[in-house]
């Protein structure tokens, strides 16, 4: 059905992740109308950007693939115009919106016609955002004010060796050169800027946006992404304690068979934030992370167990995105307090602030399960009961409280001899740190077995499903 005519980079995009012959062009015979400096003489087919629709395992989508063999893929008026024309159908329609981005920037020659045509396709991802998912995936450039398009997006992939993503070109960068740090690769963007969620091949990164539209609902009123559940809803998660420490492991050993989606896996580690399935239901999972290990079960990373400025924030956006669209949150719990450096003062009340209003703004269904330690306002903001979780469980040997037992009993009695302060700190850990202790005061709903986390995870979501919450009327908050 489509009307591409030859098989180049931006075709061969669509068609690989589109079903098979499902894609229909709009817009093909669009080209440039800009006269100045002869550009009437340059053909310029479909002004450099194919746009259509198609399936993606059924599920409607529409899709944007810029052209680097027109002009470079640059963005003139025309072309703008056909995306943003795409996002007015997708926004009717109530499907997702996925641009594929190959482009020299913008066309110098239409000067202020493309700097209007710009701030259209701004507009329009900002009226769109919340309404129907949007993901952009990098295989070229996009730089200048084309990097903006993707921060404005839910979901960024990028090519892990030809793409390059930057406001600024890392040579423009005082001091700085591509050598010292290549500030627009895949590599800074993903781990140190946080802006893309994965990188790979453009076959994996075409094959993890299929995955990933199939997660997620087709927009913010009815949701399609719902599956068949071929696990058993009871099955024990035999060892998971053992996984406390990489919850990307335990999600994995919850999820509905090991089906896991990790989103900004790069970027603040020690915060896992994923998609995960729980009896066929998409859920949005939140974690605490101290150890990273790879398929070959090697330790890669470690942390202490703190709360990250840069946790908080990868996390803060998650749940956003997913109360937007309807998706139930489930937290894992297991933080130590917050990070103490001089970096992480300059930002990390405002980001906890961030993830606090999160959770407490987010009226969709929220479970936490504290697995580990969960000390002071740092457990606060992890969804806990205090803000707004509906269910909160806690496995047995988990620390509930302000801070270490042995730490409080040696602020609380500075002057007993060690063996008085551990008599004092086993007497703390009893009366304020137990799970038990949490809750007789109705701040845990049920101590369970690590064992039996899926069997209540998935109940506790059942139950929830048709909860609904109001807020106070007002056009929005600040934080």
């Amino acid at each position: 059905m489509s009307n591409m005519a030859t098989e180049n980079a931006a075709s061969r995009r669509i068609t690989s992740l589109l079903d098979a012959g499902s894609f229909v062009e709009i817009g093909g015979g669009v080209t440039a109308r800009a006269t100045d400096f002869n550009m009437q003489e340059t053909k310029t087919p479909g002004d450099g950007v194919i746009t259509g629709y198609g399936l993606i395992d059924g599920n409607l989508v529409y899709v944007y693939s810029q052209d680097a063999s027109v002009l470079g893929g640059s963005i003139g008026e025309m072309h703008a115009k056909k995306i943003v024309s795409v996002y007015d159908m997708a926004m009717k329609m109530g499907a997702p919106v996925i641009g594929l981005v190959d482009c020299a920037g913008i066309r110098l020659q239409e000067a202020t016609d493309a700097l209007d045509a710009f701030g259209q396709l701004y507009l329009k991802q900002t009226l769109a955002s919340g309404v129907v998912p949007q993901i952009t995936a990098i295989f070229g450039n996009c730089g200048g004010g084309l990097a903006v398009v993707p921060a404005l997006t839910d979901f960024t992939f990028m090519e892990e060796k030809s793409a390059k993503l930057f406001v600024n070109s890392p040579n423009a960068i005082p001091g700085n050169t591509v050598q010292k740090c290549d500030t627009s690769s895949a590599k800074f963007q993903s781990e140190s800027a946080g802006l893309v969620d994965a990188v790979g091949t453009e076959e994996e990164i075409l094959s993890d946006i299929r995955s990933l539209i199939c997660m997620l609902p087709c927009n913010n009123e009815e949701d399609a992404s719902y599956d068949e559940c071929t696990d058993d809803l009871n099955r024990l998660c035999a060892d998971i304690e053992n996984a406390a420490e990489d919850t990307a492991i335990a999600l994995a050993q919850i999820s509905d068979n090991g089906v896991v989606f990790e989103v900004k896996k790069d970027y603040a580690k020690d915060m896992v934030t994923a998609f995960i399935r729980l009896n066929g239901m998409t859920v949005g999972a939140v974690a605490n992370r101290s150890k990273v290990y790879n398929e070959n079960a090697e330790l890669v990373a470690e942390f202490d167990g703190s709360l990250s400025t840069a946790g908080a924030r990868k996390a803060a956006q998650f749940v956003k995105f997913c109360d937007s669209f309807n998706i139930p949150v489930l937290t894992l719990t297991n933080v130590t307090g917050f990070d103490a450096s001089k970096c992480a003062e300059r930002n990390l009340a405002r980001e906890t602030a961030k993830l606090i209003y999160a959770f407490a703004d987010a009226t969709v269904p929220k479970v936490n399960v504290i697995i580990g330690k969960a000390y002071g306002s740092a457990y606060v903001a992890m969804n806990s009961k205090s803000i707004g979780a509906d269910m909160v469980y806690a496995w047995p040997d988990a620390e509930i409280g302000m801070m270490d037992a042995d730490l409080a009993a040696r602020i609380m009695y500075p002057d007993a001899d060690r063996a008085a302060q551990r008599e004092k700190a086993a007497d703390y850990r009893a009366l304020q740190s137990s799970p038990a202790s949490a809750a007789g005061r109705g701040y845990v709903d049920a101590v369970i077995s690590p064992a039996e986390t899926r069997k209540y995870i998935i109940g506790a979501f059942e139950m929830l499903f048709t909860k609904r919450e109001d807020r106070p009327a007002k056009k929005h908050g600040t934080v």
